[in-house]
Formats: structure tokens, sequence, C-alpha cells
């Protein structure tokens, strides 16, 4: 499976932007799929994640409320809407997918990685 990450750029805090992950490979749509993000300086920290049939989500406590995991098996695509962005909300999002079904929060546990894509709130 590889994994192409886009939608990132620069938006004023409350604002909203939808990231994009589509993926290559007859398998990803058996796949479970999550988004991260690290900031400069920090490590990398579990945003959300969708079962592969977008049966269950889960959200990291930071991101609760305000962004919306999807997925398209059809298109090979996850999405991550994000609303009521926050200056914190600024790092670099990778889209991920592992060899399950099942979700997890810890990223030793994916095994596919996109490139990254940049998010930057301004205040």
């Amino acid at each position: 499976v590889q994994l192409q990450a886009s939608g990132g750029g620069l938006v004023e805090a409350g604002g909203s932007l939808m990231l994009s992950c589509a993926a290559s490979g007859s398998t990803f749509s058996l796949d479970a799929a999550a988004w991260f993000r690290q900031a400069p300086g920090k490590e990398r920290e579990f945003v959300a994640a969708i079962t592969s049939t977008g049966s269950r989500t889960l959200y990291g406590d930071s991101v609760k409320g305000r962004f919306t995991i999807s997925r398209d098996n059809a298109k090979s695509t996850v999405y991550l809407q994000m609303n009521s962005l926050k200056p914190e909300d600024t790092a670099v999002y990778y889209c991920a997918a592992r060899d399950s079904r099942f979700i997890v929060t810890s990223p030793t546990l994916y095994a596919y990685w996109g490139q990254g894509t940049l998010v930057t709130v301004s205040s």
C-alpha cells in the first residue's frame, strides 16, 4: 500500500481544512487507517483512526469534537475534516494504514505511511 496525503495549507484560527489520503494497492479496503501529526520538536501524536469498513472511529483527546475522519473505499481515500482549528494544531499531518481491520493508536503498529502534509494555523 502506498499513501499520498494532500490538502494541507495555511488557515486562520477558527477555520477549516480537509486533508485527503489517496491509497494505491488492492488491499486498502481491508486496512484500518489513521492520521497522526508531528509538530516541531515534539513526538508524533495520534489524531484519529478508522476501521477498514468505516464502522468505528477513534479520536485523540485534543481533537475530539473538532475533527472527523472518514473513508471512501471505492475511491481508496481517507479524509480528515478539521474544524475550529487552533494554532496548536499546527503540524505535519501523516496518514497511515495497517494490515488489519482493527484500529490502534500506536504509530509503531502502522506499516504504511504517507509523506506528510503541513498544516499551519495562524492566530
